[in-house]
């Protein structure tokens, strides 16, 4: 009778654990511990330690620590340091996990195995490692034991649930594999749309960054790497930077550093060197409207290509994505297309060389100051006298910049 009841005792636990939660409730208690891992990942890891785009507080800081250290097993100072490689070496042989060398292939299955190879380096280890946690719960518990607290969390969960708390248990272990690893290093330099033509194929994968903490928004952070707030458009969302607001609401997180915000003076005439040094440091922003310059030139153009030249649609498509890639990443081929089209197209053309000109002012180190605003007042004096109408407005909102 006793053995009975022990029996069925265990396997009440066993089936049902200290909880004895419903299956929407450890759905939802799934969903929550996976997110605030995210949130981990993207505030702690990322914005904080990573790049240094925010301060956080002693308590959100170490709740952080214990959390993925529980959850993840990742050690602060691999994963800043493979974080920073990548930026420094993006997509070239040395970037730990680009697509664009290694494979969306090999990056989305695979990338977990990259970051543990990665880890290894320790050249990688002591250049990019710097400034992150080495106090005595840092060397003695959370990186000399770093699988130890994964099998804490299994331990909690089948404690919490049952048996299913394996199951609970192995969603947590490849949340980040896939969500991090697989996904933001992966499709987040594949698949996507562009707000800004920085160097790197980086993306914004959706514009509403949930599920991922704001990581979506990968072609704008990759953009501005320093700043702490990932959304940029108006209909963008980063839940990260919301819970960042929060924090400093509390005074626990101070913000560092975000992306420069343009700033504009409609009665401006001339560019000055308020308008230079504005016009440098918002680039990515000059840049993204002057493609929409572009786009506005194009389909004028496009209906007169079309009946006048005669040229086939599929080309016309082709040739339209080429125009807003950066030139200095266009093949021999593209380059070749883009020339075709110049042909029939003065207006695009000058649209296209404007466009390198513009580019190479904030590339001209050797130049002085003074040169570099005669480059800007020449680059607006011509866009105006090119007879070209997105041009003309184009060259009067960059002489406002201020």
């Amino acid at each position: 009778m006793i053995l009975n009841t022990v029996f069925d005792t265990i396997l009440d636990f066993l089936s049902n654990g200290l909880t004895r939660a419903s299956g929407w409730q450890i759905l939802v208690y799934t969903l929550v511990v996976t997110h605030i891992t995210i949130a981990g990942v993207t505030i702690y890891l990322h914005r904080c330690q990573a790049h240094r785009a925010l301060d956080l507080h002693a308590i959100p800081s170490h709740f952080f620590r214990f959390w993925l250290w529980l959850t993840t097993g990742m050690v602060t100072k691999e994963w800043a340091a493979i974080h920073r490689k990548h930026h420094a070496k993006c997509e070239t042989v040395e970037d730990p996990h680009s697509p664009v060398t290694r494979g969306i292939k090999k990056v989305l299955l695979e990338g977990s195995e990259l970051y543990r190879a990665e880890s290894k380096n320790k050249e990688t280890m002591e250049k990019y490692g710097h400034g992150t946690p080495n106090d005595w719960i840092e060397r003695n518990l959370y990186t000399k034991f770093s699988w130890q607290g994964l099998t804490l969390m299994m331990i909690i969960n089948v404690l919490l649930f049952g048996v299913i708390g394996v199951a609970v248990w192995a969603v947590q272990m490849i949340w980040i594999p896939i969500m991090a690893a697989g996904i933001i290093n992966g499709i987040g330099h594949f698949w996507g749309y562009r707000n800004y033509e920085c160097k790197d194929a980086s993306t914004n994968i959706f514009p509403w960054g949930i599920l991922i903490g704001g990581e979506e928004l990968h072609n704008n952070h990759h953009t501005f790497g320093t700043s702490a707030k990932l959304s940029s458009k108006w209909y963008e969302f980063d839940i990260g930077w919301m819970y960042i607001r929060i924090l400093e609401t509390f005074h626990l997180a101070k913000v560092k550093k975000v992306a420069p915000a343009p700033k504009f003076d409609r009665e401006k005439l001339v560019a000055d060197f308020e308008t230079l040094q504005s016009v440098i440091a918002n680039r990515y922003d000059v840049m993204s409207k002057y493609a929409k310059s572009l786009k506005r030139a194009w389909y004028d153009e496009v209906q007169q290509l079309k009946d006048k030249a005669q040229l086939e649609s599929s080309f016309l498509r082709s040739v339209k994505k080429l125009l807003h890639r950066e030139p200095a990443k266009l093949e021999g081929q593209q380059k070749q297309q883009l020339i075709e089209l110049f042909t029939h197209s003065k207006a695009l053309q000058t649209m296209h060389e404007m466009r390198m000109e513009l580019t190479a002012i904030w590339d001209r180190s050797h130049s002085s100051r003074d040169q570099l605003l005669q480059q800007l007042q020449d680059w607006c004096a011509r866009a105006e006298a090119s007879g070209i109408q997105a041009l003309r407005e184009f060259s009067l909102r960059l002489r406002s910049y201020a």
